[in-house]
């Protein structure tokens, strides 16, 4: 049965560990913000292959709560399970929010904690005339680092995200993550990655 898998491509069951994240983009916030809406992009490394849902989604438009918060609230769920055969390039999550500019163009309006910045005043007035502005042409570029040390942002709000994470045969490889099986409990049983309220525990 293992080489069946390596002769169709595939990595054999024994030699890969599997990881579940089930969770949702919760909510925004970005001061004076309206119809916004979100896409999110999971970025895996290399060996890191897709067993079940999806790498990426859109939200709906929302509006800002009418309470003192001014929340923006999608509640995009994100489900994905991976298997694995090595933690490097472990999946990162590229949250990106867009919404319309004053001329009614979708443009990018925040991602987690950075917007990105024209790197002249020019660039500044040539954006707001023609009203586009600077956006990353590949989002996934954020995981990997290649280039950010040139790039220009300017902090702008947040984006709350829930996950409960699970993962399966990271002992059974030699992999610790700080969590030990229960007394008597297989090696392969699911073990959660971290607490019940998706941090690391």
């Amino acid at each position: 049965m293992a080489a069946a898998a390596a002769a169709a491509g595939g990595v054999p069951s024994q030699q890969c560990f599997l990881l579940s994240v089930t969770g949702q983009v919760e909510s925004a916030r970005l001061a004076g913000a309206d119809q916004l809406y979100c896409r999110y992009q999971l970025h895996g490394g290399p060996d890191w292959d897709i067993v079940t849902g999806l790498e990426e989604g859109i939200s709906q438009v929302s509006r800002p709560s009418q309470d003192a918060r001014q929340l923006l609230v999608w509640n995009l769920p994100v489900e994905v399970s991976y298997k694995a055969t090595n933690p490097y390039g472990w999946p990162q999550l590229i949250v990106s929010c867009y919404g319309p500019d004053l001329f009614g163009n979708d443009v990018i309006r925040g991602l987690p904690l950075f917007v990105p910045e024209s790197t002249s005043q020019l660039q500044k007035l040539v954006s707001w005339f023609t009203g586009r502005r600077p956006e990353l042409a590949d989002a996934s570029s954020l995981a990997t680092g290649d280039g950010r040390d040139v790039m220009r942002v300017r902090s702008q709000g947040y984006v709350t995200c829930s996950f409960q994470v699970v993962t399966k045969d990271l002992q059974r490889l030699g992999y610790d993550n700080g969590r030990r099986a229960p007394a008597g409990a297989a090696g392969g049983d699911l073990q959660p990655a971290g607490g019940g309220d998706g941090r690391p525990g």
